[in-house]
């Protein structure tokens, strides 16, 4: 079975930094994109970056130069770091990898960041 765990997040003063971890269990990552989404009540999930199996990466514009992706494929799991927090970056973070055409994703983590 197929899992996805997500760890990190929580309650942060504005300008301040979060990891999210997302490690998944059932399946090896190191040859699947791992990607990180985020979701705000009333609206819909937006994607926020991705990296990909060879560890390139992109970013939505508003987090490139705060935000880095990463993965370390030996402990099957993906990271997302967060730096220079700011309000509007408040969300339930999910990630997600596709394997055989079907989407898993995370159980979603929340990330508060106060002004």
């Amino acid at each position: 079975q197929v899992q996805l765990v997500q760890s990190g997040g929580g309650l942060v003063q504005a300008g301040g930094s979060l990891r999210l971890s997302c490690a998944a269990s059932g399946r090896s990552l190191s040859t699947k994109a791992i990607g990180w989404y985020r979701q705000v009540p009333g609206k819909q999930r937006e994607f926020v970056a991705q990296v990909s199996s060879g560890g390139g990466a992109n970013y939505i514009t508003a987090v490139e130069g705060r935000f880095t992706v990463s993965r370390d494929n030996d402990k099957n799991t993906g990271y997302l770091q967060m730096t220079s927090l700011k309000p509007e970056d408040t969300a339930v973070y999910f990630c997600k990898i596709t394997w055989d055409w079907r989407d898993y994703w995370g159980q979603g983590t929340q990330v508060t960041v106060s002004s």
